[in-house]
């Protein structure tokens, strides 16, 4: 004779717990527990991402004797200065990199649109073209 196995009475719930169990709702016994990642090997905490830590190197500060007299500035401002130096040397690039960037700075625009002349004709003849077409 075969003994009928006794079936366990399900675990009592929790008052205002659901069984609310599908996709994206795992069974309570297989949710992650508190203060444990489901990405153990992720990124850890107070990692920084490389424009963070591009924008904090430029901000450190290095000594500069400048007329007999020390000052501090940051490496963005010297690295600035380098390229301004090198172009009063006569290097055209570093001349034509800080010129584009006092004009975008002056001007409140953006950097330097690279057209060429031919496109910038066949932009302002178009431009006429649809303004003259819409006012009529």
């Amino acid at each position: 004779m075969i003994k009928a196995r006794k079936r366990t009475p399900p675990a009592k719930k929790r008052a205002g717990e659901r069984d609310d169990v599908g996709y994206g709702k795992p069974p309570r016994e297989h949710q992650f527990k508190p203060g444990k990642s489901g990405n153990p090997k992720g990124r850890p905490k107070g990692a920084k991402n490389p424009e963070t830590i591009l924008l904090e190197l430029l901000q450190q500060q290095v000594g500069l004797n400048e007329r007999g007299k020390a000052r501090r500035i940051t490496i963005l401002e010297a690295i600035f200065r380098r390229i301004i130096e090198d172009g009063l040397k006569g290097n055209t690039k570093s001349a034509a990199f800080i010129l584009n960037r006092y004009q975008a700075a002056t001007s409140g625009g953006t950097m330097e649109s690279g057209l060429s002349e031919d496109d910038e004709a066949v932009l302002e003849a178009y431009l006429q073209k649809y303004r003259s077409n819409n006012e009529g």
